[in-house]
């Protein structure tokens, strides 16, 4: 290590090479990639809304069954 260029310093190095290759990452064209991105978060979603929507039916469900029991007079 030079205390005259601290950028030969060698964790200096090894983040410049990993930036590096990052940024090289993130700038490759990678449209099949974004596809089936896109198509696993639709699957997701819609998993995660029928689950919503089937916990919401079930509480639903037993709130009814419990206010129906409730004596009123």
């Amino acid at each position: 290590m030079s205390p005259h260029n601290p950028m030969n310093d060698p964790i200096v190095v090894y983040l410049r090479a990993m930036a590096g290759a990052r940024i090289a990452r993130m700038r490759a064209p990678e449209e099949h990639d974004r596809g089936a991105s896109a198509i696993e978060w639709a699957i997701i979603t819609a998993i995660l809304a029928l689950l919503a929507i089937t916990i919401g039916a079930v509480i639903t469900k037993k709130v009814t069954e419990k206010a129906n029991t409730i004596n009123t007079g």
